[in-house]
């Protein structure tokens, strides 16, 4: 491994850490999707015995999607760690494992069906790897440094 690729490495975030931040992150993500979901669907009709019938459907559905979007997550990122940790390398054939594992367990365990795992496990791997490999990232480090404010003096202020 030489000095390039040792500093990925040396990151802020221990492996668990990310790992939990995948999960919340999911968690996040899939509550608000449940939400959206829950909206699309036809509110069910009033029941005798149920008080509020569409808050606790929505209720149901927030909980189902967020705590799937949860274990994707931290199932992707967890794997994505490890399978770093082991190569020593970081490309996209971590981000690739990681995906077709948490395609695999998560949706192939919901799906009760191994060809909806394979399916969902090489759906996610094939998605993680065209972002990594196409070198598609959420920040570029230019370097610069970006004020809130102007630091550059106007000519008619000093009049």
């Amino acid at each position: 491994m030489d000095a390039t690729d040792r500093r990925y490495f040396e990151e802020e975030d221990s492996s668990l850490t990310k790992t939990m931040k995948g999960a919340a992150t999911g968690l996040a993500a899939g509550t608000i999707w449940g939400t959206v979901v829950a909206t699309w669907l036809d509110v069910p009709r009033v029941e005798r015995n149920v008080a509020l019938p569409g808050l606790i459907r929505t209720l149901k559905m927030m909980g189902n999607h967020g705590l799937t979007f949860a274990a994707i997550g931290g199932v992707y990122i967890g794997v994505e760690q490890l399978t770093q940790s082991y190569r020593q390398k970081r490309d996209f054939v971590n981000g690739a494992v990681g995906g077709f594992v948490a395609g695999a367990a998560i949706l192939g365990f919901k799906g009760k069906s191994i060809s909806t795992a394979l399916s969902a496990g090489a759906a996610l791997a094939a998605t993680s790897a065209a972002i990594d490999a196409g070198g598609q990232t959420t920040r570029v480090d230019t370097g610069k440094e970006y004020y809130p404010y102007t630091t550059k003096k106007r000519a008619d202020a000093a009049n």
